[in-house]
């Protein structure tokens, strides 16, 4: 809001200062400072009122170290992070751009169902504590596991057709000398037309092209175009491209935000993993969004993309700014409000910005951890059907309480992955020229 009202200031009046919105890097780093700002300073005032309303965590008796300390720590903190984010992209974000819209969409849409979740937690404990019983938690307590899944696996439809469909969603080709080269589900967007920079002191042309492709890390000729999963279906297979697309990015944002929320079982765990790889994914973002960085790293130009540096900037501000309560020992704790919502912010970001095929490799902590509970899960299940008793890989799972059982204590714990994700994000980054 506040973009759109310096840019008419500037453009009438020629106001001082007023220009300096038209810079997305003055507007990211404005949108990192509100950000912290609203989740430092109105944070804490959001854990007195829930804190005051009683709206505190109950723990299940897991036996591990320090879990009776958390019991009555707010919870719902995620809200924290939501208006972090959602308020400073407002104000300072191109909201016409089609980018940013989709990832507010996808902030509010999984804020809403955590929300409803951690409200329906609550509701079981109020309900026990009227009857005069001891609440004891239960995974049942919550939204039902298909309700969250359905929720998501919605989210990912809308996001999967707007990358597909939406004439906003583009790429740009080079024109050389009169060939314009394009491989099958690759067509010209409407309404565009040719476009010279000058590179080098060099007119180059350039035509914007809807096409359903990704990057591939480590290739060199690193585009891969996602009809080619059909081509073997014959002629025009192509057309049917999309159903195959909504599907992958359904399953990673399904994926992606389940594995965020499991990650969230330790004091600035999930916040500071999510931190240190939005981070990552803003230097993807402006690089990509960046027709002149893009040219120099060869890397793909995606037009309007640079405005999801704002989002990004907002995006990690917040996270760092929830740190300052839920470092350990945590005052307030995100619950799934914030949660889902930092898993499926990512997964989406990752897809707009083409570097899908990264996500094991910048979101390896979230994939482990999703990964220790269903090999825990499975091997249980089969260990029992066979022998009759149930058998663990993992003393227990999610991953971070297996080394909390060995004895490591929880800020041991948590450093140590946000390190392993600094690592795996910085190796992600590495892929911009290693191929």
């Amino acid at each position: 809001m506040l973009y759109y009202l310096f840019t008419w200031l500037d453009e009438k009046y020629h106001l001082a200062g007023a220009g300096l919105f038209q810079f997305i890097t003055f507007r990211a780093a404005m949108a990192i400072v509100l950000s912290l700002f609203i989740a430092t300073v109105y944070g804490k005032r959001l854990i007195n009122f829930l804190r005051h309303k009683q709206i505190g965590e109950s723990v299940r008796d897991l036996g591990l170290a320090g879990q009776n300390e958390k019991k009555g720590t707010p919870t719902m903190g995620g809200v924290i992070i939501l208006m972090a984010i959602i308020i400073p992209t407002l104000l300072f974000a191109d909201l016409d751009k089609v980018y940013v819209r989709l990832m507010l969409l996808c902030t509010v849409w999984l804020g809403i169902i955590g929300f409803l979740d951690d409200t329906l937690k609550l509701k079981a404990r109020k309900k026990a504590k009227e009857k005069g019983e001891k609440y004891q938690k239960k995974d049942s307590d919550g939204l039902a596991g298909l309700s969250k899944i359905i929720g998501q696996v919605g989210l990912g439809i809308i996001i999967g057709a707007t990358l597909y469909f939406n004439n906003s969603v583009t790429v740009e080709r080079e024109i050389v000398g009169q060939n314009l080269t394009m491989e099958k589900g690759e067509k010209i967007a409407i309404d565009t037309n040719i476009i010279i920079r000058k590179i080098d002191g060099v007119d180059r042309r350039f035509v914007k092209v809807k096409t359903p492709i990704t990057t591939i890390p480590f290739v060199k000729n690193h585009e891969f175009n996602y009809s080619k999963l059909i081509s073997w279906m014959g002629e025009g297979a192509e057309q049917y491209t999309w159903i195959i697309y909504i599907l992958i990015v359904t399953f990673i944002v399904t994926a992606v935000s389940n594995g965020a929320n499991l990650t969230d079982g330790l004091d600035g765990l999930a916040a500071g993993v999510s931190a240190i790889i939005g981070a990552g994914i803003g230097v993807f973002v402006y690089v990509s969004g960046n027709y002149k960085f893009a040219d120099y790293l060869n890397v793909m130009y995606i037009p309007n993309l640079g405005e999801l540096s704002i989002f990004m900037g907002a995006f990690v501000g917040a996270c760092i700014g929830f740190l300052w309560y839920n470092t350990y020992p945590a005052q307030v704790f995100m619950g799934d409000t914030g949660s889902l919502a930092l898993g499926g912010i990512i997964a989406s970001l990752a897809i707009i910005v083409r570097k899908e095929l990264l996500i094991p490799i910048f979101c390896g902590v979230f994939l482990v951890e999703l990964l220790s509970v269903m090999i825990q899960v499975s091997y249980f299940k089969y260990t029992k059907r066979k022998y009759g008793e149930g058998r663990r890989v993992f003393l227990m799972s999610p991953l971070h309480h297996h080394y909390q059982k060995k004895g490591f204590h929880e800020n041991k714990i948590v450093l140590r992955f946000w390190i392993i994700t600094i690592f795996c994000v910085m190796f992600s980054i590495l892929t911009l020229k290693m191929r």
